[in-house]
């Protein structure tokens, strides 16, 4: 069976109140790479922050955003991903002189935090914080789930950057509220037993099949994972008129025009000084 990359599978059991997620990434995790020269650290961190948020998303009951921020005093000051219930995603991260060479997130990221921000389309906005306490994303993050949603999480994450096709992946088991004592414990010690080349190099059903062939595993349809920036020039137009057309024709009359770089992209906006000048006289509208 082919592999299906930039994937998510979604997974109940038949005997057991408990339910997981599988995702393995590719295209979109190389198009995060691909905006920034990022050090092999911070592509690994990335790549299992990526994976993680993927697996979050897929936890959300309703049509929203999802921003899952790291944020430190370490090398590595910010790492962040944001995604939505189409499992659209863009990453980020920032940091500065020489980083160890460690997947220990204490090392990289210092003393910080993980905050999780939820903000439905209708409804309030949520966020939860958790310290960095632990030396993984995902104990953070199961850590996050202990403490905010008090539901027992277990959350794997591998990620492999230095390959030909830079790839990552992970697996999120999560026990419902009717869980019976035992029964995470018993999925959990078998999931425990996935090792990074499978998750990375199997496709899903193989994988969910070697993991829980005595279990009754429920599978649906699979939801396709993807890029998305959504920067625009309309935004970065709207972005000069906030400046204000005094400060905005100085700017590009001391210099000639103005750049406007997106990092979660790479994609570069330019406006000379007749744009700018154009801009004022006809402001664009908003859809």
């Amino acid at each position: 069976m082919t592999q299906q990359i930039d994937t998510l599978h979604r997974y109940l059991f038949d005997n057991y109140e408990v339910r997981g997620e599988l995702v393995q990434l590719q295209q979109s995790y190389q198009q995060i790479l691909a905006s920034q020269d990022y050090p092999a650290p911070v592509q690994r961190l990335l790549g299992e922050l990526l994976t993680a948020t993927s697996l979050l998303t897929a936890t959300l009951k309703f049509e929203g955003h999802i921003n899952v921020q790291l944020q430190g005093d370490g090398p590595v000051s910010l790492a962040v991903v944001n995604g939505d219930n189409n499992q659209q995603l863009r990453g980020i991260a920032r940091w500065e002189g020489e980083l160890p060479d460690s997947d220990n997130l204490a090392e990289l990221m210092g003393k910080g935090y993980l905050a999780i921000t939820i903000t439905p389309n209708d409804g309030e906005r949520y966020q939860g914080i958790v310290e960095l306490s632990q030396g993984s994303l995902s104990k953070s993050i199961e850590d996050y789930f202990a403490q905010s949603e008090q539901l027992k999480t277990r959350i794997w994450l591998f990620t492999d950057p230095e390959q030909e096709q830079p790839q990552c992946a992970g697996i999120l088991l999560q026990a419902l509220p009717n869980a019976q004592e035992g029964d995470f414990e018993h999925l959990e010690a078998l999931t425990h037993t996935i090792k990074a080349q499978e998750l990375l190099g199997l496709d899903a059903h193989e994988i969910l099949y070697r993991l829980y062939h005595q279990d009754a595993v429920r599978v649906f349809d699979p939801q396709p994972v993807s890029f998305h920036c959504g920067c625009s020039r309309e935004k970065c137009e709207q972005a000069l008129l906030q400046l204000g057309e005094a400060e905005a024709t100085d700017v590009v009359t001391e210099v000639g025009k103005i750049e406007m770089n997106c990092d979660y992209c790479g994609q570069n906006y330019h406006f000379n000084p007749a744009d700018v000048q154009n801009l004022f006289k006809t402001p664009p509208t908003i859809h």
